[in-house]
């Protein structure tokens, strides 16, 4: 098998599937790995790329989600921490322990608060990852991260959660269905309808890609659009799906000195954020937001306003002085919250998921989290199973590794494609103008951009620089001048004339400037 969209295209026009998963986020790539490795005939199609939404606009982070103990929700906490440590064992080259600095502040009391909740998260399940919490003195706090406000300081506690890339994650699920069990699956392919047997029941769906329309058959089709799911499943029906935006805002690591990551109170509202170091660029990213979001759902962006809000939030919790010339990047999400009631905050809403099925037979997941993707999948395939009248079979996902899995440790192409690094090995030693920086000041190689062309369905030079690469959102700036060497790379694996190069450098430059004027404005 090969990983190749025209094969893909071709196999979608003419083989009729089992399931058919609307949405290449993580929560469709998780369906198409379950069903896939089930022995279901399986196919995924994506509007726009693997991760290109949610997926690859998170906190990066594989957790419990510490702040849920407080509501109550204990079975979400223990399921993601669950879950947490399987990915640390499927994905190790891509998910890895990160320790958290949680200072408190005022008094003993506070602190022995905290120590209460993180003792119920180690409870929880965070106790798998090999860990218990621990507190620290205040001068053991400081000796981690220098910025912290000494005035009311009276010590801090350490935890251990994990940090991900979140769309090389995606896209590493995607590959590993469609490699390793058969799984087809295309990016920039738009569903443009629904196709119906003569009763009403939904047969598949009609697509187009690269100007030309195609039939897609399947016995069940299953609705993982994320924030978009509602549109799919047709008007006229209550909303199932809330955005709630969350933003990012990346700054250089001498900004904030920081080996860990640290947890920090908002005076304003109470929430708290996370100032979390990015390994092996130094950077440091800070959020995130949680607020109901109205907009369109195909361009969130970080206002002005939200930068404010974080980097005010910073200065108010550390010795450090940042302004809005210190950001270099930034990021906006949404959350595809499943609805509650219409007077609950966002940030109320539960994180566990929902599966549904409509009476045409449309299954539908909404609502979860990055770090439950696998539970919400294998949930989602036992409805697909039900509707197909199979016998139930387990879900294998839980102890099956990823594509590149390794625990060796490495350099930076091992930490990004672990096993897979030898090919991108093989690439510079064929060719040592590859093994060059492809982004001034950033870790990437010129053969990352090859290899995301050749073997990772790369389209674009979007494709490469916001999620094969994150240079878009580590340095903006920097992957703004990147451009047109990505397109003078991309340009002979994709059989791009120079007008076309030309115009995928000017759409990405276009699309960063946008970005920018809206954090700036």
């Amino acid at each position: 098998m090969t990983f190749d969209r025209d094969t893909a295209l071709e196999r979608l026009g003419s083989e009729t599937f089992d399931v058919l998963v609307v949405g290449g986020g993580i929560t469709g790539a998780g369906v198409a790995l379950d069903a896939a490795s089930r022995g279901l005939r399986t196919a995924l199609v994506e509007r726009v790329d693997f991760g290109s939404g949610t997926s690859s606009r998170s906190s990066k982070l594989v957790h419990g989600g510490l702040r849920y103990l407080s509501q109550g929700d204990y079975r979400l906490v223990a399921q993601a921490l669950a879950e947490r440590q399987r990915l640390l064992g499927n994905a190790p080259h891509l998910v890895r322990p990160l320790p958290f600095l949680y200072p408190s502040y005022g008094s003993r009391t506070k602190m022995r608060a905290v120590s209460s909740a993180l003792w119920l998260y180690d409870l929880t399940g965070g106790f798998r990852i090999g860990q218990l919490h621990r507190r620290l003195s205040t001068a053991d706090a400081l000796a981690h991260t220098s910025a912290l406000r000494r005035d009311g300081l009276v010590g801090a506690h350490l935890y251990l959660d994990a940090q991900a890339d979140d769309a090389r994650l995606t896209l590493a699920v995607v590959r590993t269905a469609v490699l390793d069990h058969r799984a087809v699956a295309a990016n920039r392919v738009t569903v443009t309808g629904l196709l119906r047997h003569t009763g009403g029941h939904v047969a598949g769906v009609s697509v187009e890609a690269d100007g030309r329309s195609l039939e897609v058959r399947a016995s069940v089709v299953v609705n993982a659009a994320g924030v978009w799911a509602d549109g799919l499943t047709g008007a006229g029906g209550p909303a199932s799906i809330r955005p709630a935006k969350g933003v990012h805002v990346t700054v250089p690591a001498d900004r904030i000195p920081t080996d860990v990551a640290v947890v920090l109170a908002v005076p304003s509202d109470g929430r708290s954020i996370f100032v979390i170091p990015w390994p092996g660029a130094a950077r440091v990213y800070v959020g995130t937001t949680d607020t109901d979001y109205d907009g369109p759902l195909d361009s969130p962006t970080c206002t002005a306003g939200d930068v404010a809000y974080l980097l005010d939030a910073v200065n108010a919790a550390l010795t450090t002085s940042l302004t809005q010339a210190d950001v270099v990047g930034t990021w906006a999400g949404l959350r595809p919250l499943a609805a509650g009631a219409p007077n609950q905050r966002s940030a109320d809403l539960s994180r566990r998921h929902r599966v549904s099925r409509s009476p045409e037979g449309v299954v539908t997941v909404a609502g979860g989290k990055l770090t439950t993707y696998r539970a919400m999948a294998a949930d989602t395939v036992d409805a697909v199973e039900a509707a197909l009248g199979r016998r139930h079979s387990p879900s294998r996902t839980g102890t099956l590794l990823l594509r590149g899995a390794t625990r060796a440790a490495g350099d930076h192409l091992v930490s990004r494609y672990g096993t897979e690094a030898r090919v991108l090995g093989a690439l510079c030693d064929a060719d040592r103008s590859l093994g060059l920086p492809l982004v001034p000041g950033l870790p990437y190689l010129r053969a990352e951009a090859v290899y995301a062309a050749r073997y990772e369905m790369a389209r674009t030079v979007d494709d490469v620089l916001a999620r094969r690469t994150r240079a878009l959102i580590l340095d903006r700036e920097a992957s703004v001048t990147a451009a047109a060497d990505v397109a003078g790379l991309l340009a002979p694996e994709l059989g791009w004339t120079d007008a076309e190069a030309a115009a995928q450098v000017e759409t990405y430059q276009a699309g960063a400037e946008a970005e920018r004027l809206a954090a700036t404005a």
